[in-house]
């Protein structure tokens, strides 16, 4: 920190570094409980699953709007905008859930309330970590944006454990289960109100674009360079074509990150009714809500484990990480279909956690040595694609299939993780050291 202080003052990351976190936190947060809110109020799973589909569809289509405008609106502007988002979407869902909860609203008009005042956080929230990214890129000199970047980026990883890990301890007396939305409104404010106070006015000593952000969810993370990088060094540079979807350099681990993604997302999107089910918890919800948390935190760890402790520790090439990766998520998704009690589910999700921490890096760094430096921003955005699309329809056809039957949807998901081996073994080629991602 002592370092970074002489670009950006520490008291103006620590804001940086809330921003980054509280848009994280809140939303693995909400994940963590909406399944058990869905069964008091009686609403069908797959309704429950959609209203994260609407939310992440919307982010997948705004992202790369706000990504554009740091330099036309100002960075500190869009992360007031997206701060905002956060924090009238939490307050909204949570009074709405509240009165439904409390019988002041019907079960119905509750959900289509909460599912429209959480397009709030879909449709502004995705403005903020592209604008926190732009402000530091901006603000450092090139030998310290790395560090910079990567304090800021950890803070959303952070979030994603964090989230799952306070939100039971939020269900309050007299809100129930709508008081961790409530409370992170109330911590949204705080950090509105500080990123107002600290930060001043862009008067940025670099132009910088910050890279695409995807979409908050446990486990899920990205490392997409910032732009200006990229622009830093294609600068002088001749003209060059566009990188394209159908280009066959990074066409493999696109598919790859396509095929592990669609199974990560129908595990989270699943495990939080497979917890009121197997654990018999439907007349429960309050304390399905903690055991949710208690599972989710368990995967959040595992990933960081993954991203933090054994690919930089064991110096894992792409191509490793991916296939042991999808073979570890094979076999954490079975066992968690399998499992009766909450170790065994704890276990199971754990280790497919621990698999999707290991692929995800992998894919997303194999796609990038696909390419040259002046490509990077464009892979980037398509692997921030990637990660995003995913989240839009795989949970709720994951809660269609475990409602048919458990096994079915679990083995789906198995299923993308070994054709994903099976075809990555031939197809994946590359002997370049995967970098040790920071999870967000």
């Amino acid at each position: 920190m002592a370092t970074l202080s002489r670009a950006i003052p520490a008291d103006r990351m620590a804001v940086l570094f809330a921003i980054m976190l509280v848009a994280a936190a809140g939303n693995t947060a909400m994940q963590s409980i909406l399944p058990a809110i869905g069964a008091k109020l009686h609403i069908p799973d797959v309704w429950v699953s959609l209203a994260f589909s609407w939310s992440a569809l919307l982010w997948v289509l705004t992202a790369p709007h706000w990504a554009r405008q740091s330099d036309k609106r100002g960075r500190k502007a869009l992360m007031a905008l997206g701060i905002t988002g956060f924090l009238s979407s939490m307050a909204l869902c949570g009074l709405i859930l509240w009165a439904g909860l409390s019988g002041w609203l019907a079960a119905g008009a509750t959900f289509l309330l909460f599912a429209l005042f959480r397009s709030l956080y879909g449709a502004l929230g995705s403005a903020a970590p592209p604008a926190v990214q732009a402000y530091v890129a901006a603000r450092t000199d090139p030998e310290e944006r790395t560090q910079a970047l990567s304090l800021v980026s950890s803070s959303f990883g952070l979030g994603t454990v964090i989230g799952p890990a306070v939100a039971p301890f939020f269900i309050l007396p007299f809100v129930g289960l709508s008081g961790p939305l409530l409370v992170f409104a109330l911590i949204g404010i705080f950090v509105l109100v500080m990123l107002r106070w600290r930060l001043p006015s862009d008067t940025p000593r670099f132009a910088a674009r910050g890279a695409i952000a995807p979409y908050p969810t446990a486990g899920l993370s990205d490392t997409s360079r910032s732009d200006d990088e990229e622009g830093e060094e294609a600068e002088g540079a001749d003209p060059q074509p566009p990188l394209r979807w159908s280009d066959r350099r990074p066409r493999p681990w696109l598919v790859a990150g396509l095929l592990g993604g669609q199974a990560q997302a129908m595990m989270l999107g699943v495990i939080g009714f497979l917890i009121l089910d197997r654990l018999a918890l439907r007349s429960d919800p309050d304390e399905g809500a903690a055991m949710t948390g208690i599972v989710m935190m368990a995967g959040a760890f595992a990933t960081l484990l993954a991203q933090w402790g054994l690919i930089p520790l064991l110096k894992l090439t792409p191509r490793t990480a991916v296939l042991v990766g999808a073979a570890l998520g094979a076999a954490g998704t079975l066992m968690t279909g399998l499992a009766e009690g909450l170790h065994a589910i704890i276990i199971g999700f754990a280790l497919a956690s621990l698999g999707f921490g290991l692929f995800r890096p992998g894919f997303t760094a194999g796609a990038s040595l696909a390419v040259p430096r002046r490509d990077q921003g464009a892979v980037a955005g398509m692997t921030a694609s990637i990660n995003g699309s995913a989240y839009i329809v795989s949970p709720a056809i994951g809660v269609l299939l475990y409602n048919w039957h458990a096994m079915v949807a679990y083995g789906l998901m198995a299923g993308f993780c070994a054709i994903l081996v099976l075809w990555g073994w031939s197809a994946l080629r590359t002997d370049a050291p995967a970098p040790a991602e920071t999870p967000r």
